[in-house]
């Protein structure tokens, strides 16, 4: 069907630009995102801010390549999962050979670490688990397009299995301390939502020693405005992270042990269960081992009642938890909405959630250009619609709930987020994130995951 979708909106600059694309002139503006960006080894996330390969990243890219090329999307998985650690962990950082990015893989110094890949540099964390998520996703494209995508996908499922189970493993054995049944992170780069005002209070206790080796950022001079990403104190805490990982030669029971930041996410758990359910599924079919199928199901049953039991007894919403201080972390922002994606809240308070999603304090705020969930709500101190994680709406998070939506059941639900996911998009600059009064593009455009999931939900209905 084409779709008128003009709209105006404002520019960088201040003034007003009309836009008009249509559906099929969308998708294949998203194709040649992705085609433009592909090295002929990676898709890089993005052609000068982010250079490299990143983890959650490559998995919606291999969704939306699918749409094109399932062996260059199974090419994309393969390529990530062959920096896969040996003790199961899957980097959210494989380095190319462009040194446009910092910190980059010196500053990482991962050559230390003795779990490490010998013949790829990575950075020294993860990123939220949606590899099955998207294996999944492709193996169903691939079905569809013919048989012999359909048996070169099942081959790579099978293939992929024992990977995606070893990852899975790893978030279990060595980031589930404590008694809360949530998946800890020592990063907040390792949530995905890098500076979310989630992690304001753990990161005030992150004290960068005089011992900081200096650095120069790279990524305040390749956006249009620097006030749109973290500032420099912020900047410092996350490499006195770093280093403190590389004192520890990333052990990662040292680090759990002794960071000075670790929190239980509830974001990740949420994803963590779904992505174990659709592991389970796919090991079922391609019949893996019963134990480690055991495992799974067993896993997200922990992760689900973790998810359920963050959630707090007056609004609903989840809650990450310092696992220093043991205090619940209230920021309400888009994670809070988790048990959303993985279910198993009871249903006064999924209902609870989902009216208030529907809310103006949420997706129906009167005042957004398109009826998606921003990443915190407009009506919260702090709110700033212009920076990264602390306000702006992010494509690919909607992309997340519509596909959990979808699973679920909800359909109407679903395609209302497709559809205001494809309306913030429609001006074909695929950015990292947009300003959700305005539509304006921020960070950097040509976005490969943007892209990505644009053009599965164009091609998906």
């Amino acid at each position: 069907m084409t779709v008128d979708t003009t709209r105006t909106t404002e520019s960088a600059s201040g003034g007003r630009r009309p836009v008009r694309f249509t559906e099929p002139a969308l998708a294949a503006r998203a194709a040649r995102v992705l085609r433009d960006n592909d090295t002929g080894a990676v898709i890089t996330a993005a052609p000068r801010l982010y250079p490299h390969m990143w983890s959650w990243d490559a998995a919606f890219i291999s969704i939306g390549l699918a749409r094109l090329d399932v062996q260059r999307a199974i090419a994309e998985l393969d390529t990530l999962f062959a920096a896969q650690w040996r003790n199961g962990m899957v980097p959210h950082i494989v380095f190319t050979d462009d040194d446009a990015y910092f910190p980059g893989p010196d500053r990482w110094g991962t050559d230390v670490a003795q779990d490490g890949p010998r013949d790829v540099r990575t950075s020294g964390i993860c990123q939220p688990p949606v590899h099955a998520i998207a294996v999944r996703r492709v193996l169903d494209i691939a079905r569809r397009s013919g048989p012999h995508d359909r048996i070169d996908a099942e081959r790579f499922a099978r293939r992929i299995w024992p990977k995606l189970y070893a990852w899975h493993r790893w978030l279990v054995e060595y980031r589930t301390p404590g008694s809360s049944g949530l998946i800890a992170i020592v990063h907040g780069w390792e949530s995905g939502m890098d500076n979310s005002p989630r992690w304001d209070v753990p990161y005030d206790a992150v004290h960068p020693g005089a011992a900081l080796p200096p650095y120069v950022r790279k990524d305040v001079r390749l956006v249009g405005d620097p006030a749109e990403r973290p500032t420099d104190r912020e900047y410092d805490r996350y490499l006195w992270l770093i280093e403190e990982m590389r004192r520890a030669g990333y052990d990662q029971r040292t680090i759990v042990e002794n960071s000075s930041f670790l929190v239980g996410d509830v974001f990740i758990t949420a994803l963590f269960a779904v992505s174990c359910d659709v592991l389970l599924e796919l090991g079922t079919e391609f019949g893996q081992e019963p134990e480690q199928l055991a495992d799974l199901a067993d896993w997200a049953a922990k992760a689900r009642a973790a998810v359920a039991g963050s959630c707090h007894s007056v609004s609903g919403m989840a809650r990450d938890r310092d696992l220093r201080t043991g205090r619940w972390l209230d920021t309400q922002t888009i994670a809070g909405f988790s048990p959303l994606l993985c279910g198993g809240a009871p249903d006064d308070v999924q209902l609870k959630l989902l009216s208030l999603l529907d809310s103006d304090r949420w997706a129906g705020n009167p005042d957004l250009l398109a009826p998606v969930p921003p990443s915190v709500s407009p009506m919260r101190p702090g709110f700033n619609p212009r920076q990264y994680w602390r306000g702006p709406q992010w494509p690919v998070v909607v992309w997340l709930f519509s596909w959990a939506f979808e699973r679920r059941g909800w359909q109407d639900r679903a395609r209302k987020l497709r559809d205001g996911g494809i309306r913030l998009t429609e001006d074909g600059s695929f950015g990292e994130y947009y300003e959700p009064f305005t539509g304006e593009p921020l960070g950097s455009t040509d976005q490969s995951w943007t892209a990505a999931v644009v053009l599965d939900w164009l091609c998906a209905f």
